[in-house]
């Protein structure tokens, strides 16, 4: 059984379904998202006193532009597909696998850092919401990641089979690759520098 819209477009969107699908599900992540942060604004706009907690800014920056990177990467991978260069596209991929979990590594040494220090979730309202946001953010990275391996390993196969297919999965995986990365770039400013 074929379903249909999974390469051409649908006639009503003018989207393939899974592109379709992708940003359905983008427009939840924003509103999820978008939820936390106004809540953050509105607690520390309405606090009489915030507490100030040091966080790593250099580290912050460095995984700043990791994410970067690795969107780049994605976009490399992707446009190797669409020039036919299944070697160069396997590179980009791996290239941004390894840059998350480079991201995720500096995460979990932060985290650490902070743990040693007896700074815990309950230890204040900031701490809390740092945690919240940064760990939300942490299960998508790892999330994608496990969705880049799945395509550079046994769903690489649909590249035989049907390679139009296959780049449109690696395309879908790119938006939401960007939205993570995007988040990221929201997430540093707000709580590492303000």
């Amino acid at each position: 059984m074929n379903i249909p819209y999974t390469v051409e477009e649908r006639p009503d969107t003018g989207l393939a379904n899974g592109k379709l699908g992708i940003w359905l599900f983008l427009a939840s992540e924003v509103m999820l998202f978008g939820a936390l942060f106004s809540t953050y604004i509105l607690l520390r706009i309405g606090a009489p006193s915030w507490p100030h907690h040091e966080l790593n800014v250099p580290l912050g920056a460095v995984n700043t532009v990791l994410l970067i990177c690795s969107s780049v990467t994605m976009v490399m991978a992707w446009a190797s597909l669409k020039m036919n260069k299944w070697g160069a596209h396997r590179g980009y991929l791996a290239a941004t696998f390894l840059l998350a979990l480079v991201f995720l590594i500096n995460k979990s040494f932060e985290y650490a850092a902070h743990f040693r220090g007896g700074e815990y979730p309950s230890h204040s309202t900031f701490l809390a919401i740092y945690y919240t946001l940064t760990g939300l953010h942490g299960i998508h990275i790892l999330g994608g990641m496990i969705v880049m391996a799945y395509l550079f390993g046994p769903g690489a196969k649909l590249w035989k089979k049907n390679p139009e297919q296959f780049t449109n999965r690696i395309e879908y995986t790119g938006l939401y690759w960007h939205f993570v990365d995007l988040v990221w770039i929201f997430l540093f400013p707000v709580l590492y520098l303000l």
